[in-house]
């Protein structure tokens, strides 16, 4: 992508299509929701089930973590694959394109140690 710099920080992209939409509010579309980006971070290392996630994720409701989950699995961020056993057992995990997200996180991990709150 050709850059020219402006009288700012900030560089100038010259061939970006603001009718087109912009990749990056594109993509942050996706993984934006308080609980999105935990959920996609507990499940970089592991499979889990509904109660493990809801328990590492923290102070969650059921009704909002089923919701984001949803989405995420909408979206093709996240696997959710139902056994047929009673009692029922959902287990979810992070497809291809779920799995491409593990630098992102992990960088936006690294920023938040060095500048969260």
């Amino acid at each position: 992508m050709d850059t020219k710099e402006t009288s700012g920080p900030t560089p100038r992209f010259e061939n970006y299509n603001a009718n087109a939409g912009c990749p990056v509010e594109g993509a942050l579309e996706q993984i934006a929701g308080k609980w999105k980006g935990l959920i996609i971070y507990h499940l970089m290392e592991n499979t889990l089930r509904f109660n493990e996630l809801s328990r590492r994720v923290g102070p969650v409701t059921q009704r909002s973590l089923t919701k984001q989950l949803r989405e995420l699995e909408a979206d093709g961020i996240v696997h959710r694959k139902v056994h047929a056993v009673v009692p029922p057992r959902v287990d979810y995990s992070l497809t291809e394109k779920g799995s491409a997200l593990r630098d992102v996180i992990t960088g936006l991990r690294a920023w938040g140690l060095v500048n969260g709150r």
